[in-house]
């Protein structure tokens, strides 16, 4: 993003993204569910992520100062990079590291499954906030891409402000109506989305759901020509419940369990 704004001093913004999605897979045996965990926790070990996020502290136009990573026993991994743009490269002395405590990237992934159910699930949690006139929501379709993205929540916030050559304060420098205005729209049209937005405090908030469920990219070494027509509605219809229970964030169908 380019900042046409003419500013009295340094840009003083900070922007933070808030940026999780799940993926959501049948795995019919205790077997296929743990073989699921380690699948996704290799795919997505600490050195994949390191990668992603080097990636899109390019895209914004970050520069990387450090990089933390780590994978969890039994699984999981987290990765962490302290970021500046182009007008903060540090000089040199401790107190740099002190002025960019606001500008990162942290993620953090979760595999996980319930052995009474054949649902596993793997959540990314990534959050970037930075400083200055880099924007963390021009990365928002590689992000989405980079992952099985089957329910994505996003929460947008600018906060503090800076000023113009005259002394005004501006409280944000880009225009937003919405998250989804980041959004390609040939994504968007793969999800149903809803925003929750307060425009006051600069504060977005948006949750997308898949509309589509095309059920073999979902069965985790199962070929959908294994299944009945009927086990494959009753799974087809077990994701679909899965997915909305996140998407709302509370368990709005009770329990139950698979059959298939």
């Amino acid at each position: 993003m380019v900042n046409k704004l003419k500013l009295y001093g340094f840009n003083n913004l900070t922007k933070s993204l808030s940026f999780n999605i799940y993926d959501v897979c049948y795995a019919k045996t205790p077997k296929a569910q743990l073989d699921y965990i380690a699948y996704v926790d290799e795919a997505y070990n600490s050195e994949r992520i390191t990668d992603i996020m080097k990636h899109l502290t390019e895209m914004i136009g970050a520069q990387v100062l450090s990089i933390s990573r780590q994978d969890y026993d039994p699984q999981g991994a987290s990765a962490t990079f302290l970021i500046a743009d182009d007008t903060m490269i540090p000089s040199g002395g401790n107190e740099t590291v002190a002025h960019l405590d606001k500008s990162h990237v942290t993620v953090h992934t979760y595999p996980e499954y319930h052995p009474d159910t054949s649902i596993a699930t793997f959540r990314v949690d990534i959050d970037v906030a930075t400083c200055g006139k880099i924007t963390p929501l021009t990365a928002l379709d590689y992000l989405i891409g980079s992952f099985d993205s089957d329910i994505i929540t996003m929460d947008y916030r600018v906060r503090g402000f800076t000023r113009d050559l005259d002394g005004e304060k501006i409280f944000i420098d880009h225009d937003i109506t919405s998250i989804q205005n980041y959004i390609d729209e040939s994504i968007l049209n793969k999800y149903d989305a809803v925003d929750i937005n307060v425009y006051q405090a600069n504060m977005f908030h948006t949750k997308m759901l898949i509309k589509e469920i095309e059920l073999q990219n979902y069965l985790f070494n199962t070929d959908v020509r294994e299944l009945s027509p009927r086990s494959r509605l009753d799974i087809t219809n077990n994701l679909r419940k899965e997915m909305i229970e996140i998407f709302s964030g509370r368990n709005v169908f009770g329990s139950g369990s698979f059959s298939g």
